[in-house]
């Protein structure tokens, strides 16, 4: 049974961090949320929510464009990965994502999109885009058992 997105507003990028700590507070080794959105609309925002909700500073995040990954030693391992910067994706990467998908990390994909078919079976998928108000609008699909938990996590 495939449950229906989950749509929210954020009015502010600090409101953007407080949902990633609040999907951060439920987060299991093993989790993998994919995000897609557009160049400013929130992604590292929510990130460095996520984190901040697995204990690392909030200065701690930055996006990993230029590196590809960043990994932040929280009280889950968060594994940051940013895929802006890698428009065909190489075999090899793939199998490193797929490594860490083995791990008991937390997985974060920027720029999900590009992974094409490549995809975990469990994740959580959020899209970020601006609406006319300047505000965030994200929509939260769950795909699997902890992907569907996790966006129920979103509605409360």
């Amino acid at each position: 049974m495939r449950l229906p997105p989950v749509f929210l507003i954020t009015h502010s990028p600090r409101q953007t961090q407080i949902l990633g700590e609040k999907i951060a507070a439920r987060l299991q080794p093993g989790d993998i949320l994919l995000l897609h959105g557009d160049l400013g609309a929130g992604k590292t925002e929510l990130v460095r929510g996520l984190a901040v909700g697995l204990g690392a500073p909030p200065d701690a995040v930055s996006s990993p464009t230029f590196a590809l990954v960043h990994e932040y030693p929280t009280r889950i391992p968060l594994i940051h990965v940013d895929l802006y910067r890698l428009p065909v994706m190489e075999a090899e990467f793939i199998l490193e994502l797929e490594e860490y998908w083995q791990r008991p990390v937390v997985v974060v994909i920027e720029w999900a999109e590009r992974l094409g078919e490549e995809l975990p079976e469990d994740y959580l998928d959020i899209t970020l885009t601006w609406t006319e108000d300047q505000e965030r609008s994200l929509e939260i699909r769950g795909a699997g058992r902890r992907g569907k938990e996790l966006a129920e996590v979103c509605e409360a």
